[in-house]
């Protein structure tokens, strides 16, 4: 089974490898492709009963349950892509995959898949993403056009009303987000019988009211429930019952010995500490109400930022909200100026660093920047939840800030909430310096985060070259969807989602293989884009009626030698080339998208092959242009070789669709047979290339 985060090009370049790898060493194999169309080429219970091992090439969470008793070698899908020789001889000696909770055995190097930890936790987040979207954004929207102003400058929906139930809607949804995101983190870890306890015990960790705090622990207690969940449940599993007993355990026995367990640890233990620090923390402000205010609007900046509605959070919007009653309000001031801040400034990073997030990451970002706007500090949790090493710490940087300067300017606030829709109901006095305390802090998180995130990035690819090879090679980036080529390198979100990144998983078994056609998010790789072709004009051109490519490829765009002997010049010869189609509006802009993804990581596939791409409207409709190299160019390829097979591919803004998709996806495991590139580099003039390639079906 092979599988990666964006699902077209590492997913089925590993299964072409896995699959002429086994058939030079003599065995038969069956290759499952889980791609962004889903899966394909499915393992049957037979193939896998009489598979001699499974090899799971994946950088994602793969389902084992169905290889228990099996062979099991798990890798990342770089390994299956660089060494299927390898793999299919591990895999005779792998450990025998007992159960949930039994390891697999994985490849040196680059090859170790993620940790259950990483993976658990982007599943949670996966999952609570819309939860904070839909509830966040049905708040706000309800506040912007059923609120009313008051004299106080607060804003209040009438009770009854159409907009108080839409209200009402969404805060059911940013109630349920926090044991969503601990239910999918212990789902990940003990599978169905952790996701009760999981959910349950994100509800208490959520709910102050239940171990005597005024603040309940918000996301981070979520993420804490949902791992001790996923343990207990782990831990409670190994635990030998007589035969009678076993049928009932993971349906009636585990949920409620775990959900009793873990309920009552955090009531009695874990509780008790986040009610004393919050009653603390209260006391050690009300102390510092003399001191220097911008030091005190930095702290509530920090506390603000922190946790986003937890203990911290709250002890600093609580302090300042009950000093308004005793016309103190420029705590509440500066608390206003911190609270919209993360939202904005993680909102904004996705739109200054778009390769960095995955299509879903930014989406979220979009929604935060509308969140940040009503003051939902809440927007900017799925992005701490996914990094809270990067994300945390910027955010509490850009909160202090933003903290700091409405304190220096003496800013007021007379309601207790934030954001800049305080400002613009009239609640806010200094109106002028409390938007640039926002700004500030906002580009202060912004910047922090990008540049941490990148970092971490820049780290990950360094520890894991294989892994990042692959992603620059097929466009395995977490950012922007991608047409066929290259990405900066996986991760991310999250990711960001959150984004994790798939793995592949082969099953050596008598059985044919098939063809086959990301997440993370293959479909997900920086500065790509997914290819949606016009009705028309797809056939202009070809070889004795063959079409190629459906019809995105045609003789116009065709050549047999480049001219250039450097990458810039070969991606402008190749722009040109596509010129000839009619469907390139503007051939300089076109050159311009596509060195400026080209910096982003090369588009050399490795085995003499590039495939420069753009997503931009300087194309009119989606087009494929070849051409090849005598002497090769040198793209920056991983593996050392020069360039000498070129595919540029070009595609609109707005192009998408499962067909395209598709043919991106068999054109790189196409490329990945070397009698068809030998035939294409042999191909004595257009139409017989045309020809070759029409053996893409």
């Amino acid at each position: 089974m092979t599988a990666c985060p964006t699902g077209i090009a590492h997913t089925y370049m590993a299964a072409e490898k896995l699959a002429q790898a086994a058939e030079s060493l003599g065995h038969e194999i069956k290759v499952e492709t889980q791609g962004s169309i889903g899966a394909e080429n499915v393992l049957s219970d037979n193939d896998v009963r009489e598979a001699d091992g499974i090899i799971i090439a994946a950088d994602k969470d793969v389902d084992r349950s169905r290889f228990v008793g099996k062979r099991v070698l798990a890798v990342g899908v770089a390994e299956g892509i660089h060494h299927p020789e390898r793999l299919i001889e591990r895999v005779r000696s792998a450990p025998v995959h007992e159960g949930e909770g039994s390891g697999a055995a994985a490849a040196p190097g680059g090859g170790k898949e993620r940790s259950v930890g990483y993976k658990a936790l982007m599943n949670g987040v996966s999952y609570m993403i819309p939860f904070v979207v839909v509830g966040g954004l049905l708040i706000a929207i309800s506040l912007a056009l059923g609120g009313h102003p008051q004299a106080d400058g607060g804003l209040v929906i009438p009770d009854g009303s159409f907009w108080k139930h839409v209200n009402d809607v969404g805060v059911i949804g940013f109630t349920l987000m926090v044991p969503i995101l601990s239910g999918y983190i212990a789902y990940a870890i003990g599978d169905r019988p952790a996701l009760v306890p999981g959910m349950i015990g994100g509800w208490i960790a959520n709910t102050g009211a239940l171990y005597d705090s005024k603040a309940g622990a918000g996301f981070i207690g979520a993420i804490v429930t949902g791992f001790l969940a996923g343990y207990l449940v782990q831990w409670i599993k190994k635990v030998k019952v007589p035969r009678f007993v076993q049928p009932i355990m993971p349906i009636i026995v585990i949920p409620i010995v775990a959900t009793t367990t873990l309920g009552l640890f955090f009531i009695y233990v874990i509780g008790k500490p986040i009610s004393w620090v919050f009653t603390h923390l209260t006391s050690w402000l009300g102390g510092m109400t003399g001191s220097s205010a911008i030091l005190l609007g930095a702290i509530l900046g920090l506390m603000i930022a922190f946790d986003m509605g937890g203990p911290v959070n709250k002890t600093a919007f609580l302090f300042g909200a009950g000093l308004i009653a005793s016309g103190n309000q420029t705590v509440m001031g500066m608390c206003a100026a911190a609270i919209p801040v993360m939202p904005l400034g993680q909102g904004l990073a996705t739109l200054v660093r778009r390769r960095l997030y995955s299509e879903q990451e930014r989406e979220t970002g979009m929604a935060a920047l509308f969140m940040g706007m009503f003051g939902i500090s809440e927007g900017a949790i799925p992005f701490a939840a996914a990094r809270p090493a990067q994300v945390i710490p910027a955010n509490m940087l850009g909160g202090a800030v933003a903290g700091a300067v409405a304190g220096m300017a003496g800013v007021t606030d007379a309601v207790p909430h934030g954001g800049p829709i305080v400002a613009v109901l009239g609640a806010v006095g200094g109106v002028p310096m409390f938007f640039l305390a926002v700004v500030i802090g906002t580009v202060v998180t912004a910047l922090t985060t990008v540049t941490l995130v990148d970092v971490a990035e820049r780290r990950k690819g360094g520890a894991a070259e294989a892994g990042a090879a692959v992603a620059a090679v097929a466009g395995v980036s977490a950012v922007e969807p991608v047409v066929v080529g290259v990405g900066a390198g996986g991760g991310g979100a999250a990711g960001g989602g959150v984004a994790a990144e798939p793995r592949t998983v082969g099953a050596v078994v008598p059985a044919g293989e098939r063809a086959g056609g990301d997440d993370d998010t293959e479909g997900e790789g920086a500065g790509g884009g997914v290819v949606e072709g016009d009705a028309d004009d797809h056939t202009d051109g070809g070889a004795a009626g063959t079409e190629v490519l459906s019809g995105y490829l045609t003789e116009r765009a065709v050549r047999r030698q480049l001219v250039a002997g450097e990458k810039e010049a070969a991606i402008r010869e190749m722009a040109e080339l596509a010129a000839g189609t009619g469907r390139v509006a503007d051939v300089d802009e076109l050159v311009r998208v596509a060195l400026a993804r080209e910096a982003q990581g090369t588009t050399g596939l490795g085995e003499e092959i590039a495939i420069p791409h753009a997503k931009t409207d300087a194309v009119t409709a989606p087009v494929v242009g070849f051409a090849r190299s005598a002497d090769g160019i040198d793209w920056g390829s991983l593996d050392g070789t020069l360039a000498k097979l070129v595919f540029m591919i070009a595609v609109p803004q707005e192009a998408a669709g499962d067909e395209h998709l598709r043919i991106l996806a068999l054109l790189s495991r196409k490329l990945m047979d070397g009698d068809f590139r030998a035939r294409l580099q042999g191909a004595e003039d257009e139409a017989a290339i045309l020809r070759v390639l029409g053996e893409i079906q």
